[in-house]
């Protein structure tokens, strides 16, 4: 089965609470799975990577159940996309690792992948997702 995946990450400041969210769709574009989580302190990009890494983490551990053929992945982090293709170099050195486990997590699974830009409006679910990650961290330290 191909899955469609949506990530996003965010961060409130640049660093500031950060978190992310992904979402899942099966070959019939029917969600499957979605998950949000909060990373505490980081940058905007370091959530945009997180939020990879837990979409890549989420495929590993589930291709045998979903018989997972190919991943085509959405996002709309121009930095995130351009460098996971390969046409942007990772120059930040916090970046480079979370660059680095997305590789091989890649090369881990050794299934055809594609890595796509979204406008922000196309990723409306998974920014949600993300965006309610970082209120209830925030909401959590004020109660």
């Amino acid at each position: 089965m191909v899955v469609t995946i949506y990530t996003d990450g965010g961060a409130r400041g640049n660093p500031g609470p950060a978190g992310g969210g992904m979402v899942v769709y099966d070959a019939c574009r029917r969600l499957i799975f979605q998950k949000s989580c909060f990373w505490g302190i980081k940058t905007n990009n370091e959530a945009e990577y997180l939020a990879m890494k837990m979409a890549l983490e989420w495929v590993k551990s589930n291709t045998n159940r979903y018989q997972i053929t190919q991943m085509d992945f959405y996002a709309d982090s121009q930095l995130l996309i351009y460098q996971l293709q390969g046409l942007y170099k990772v120059k930040a050195s916090n970046l480079k690792s979370l660059w680095a486990d997305c590789r091989q997590l890649l090369q881990d699974l050794n299934l055809p992948y594609s890595f796509n830009l979204i406008r922000r409006e196309e990723n409306s679910l998974a920014d949600k997702l993300a965006n309610q990650s970082m209120d209830s961290a925030y909401e959590s330290k004020t109660t």
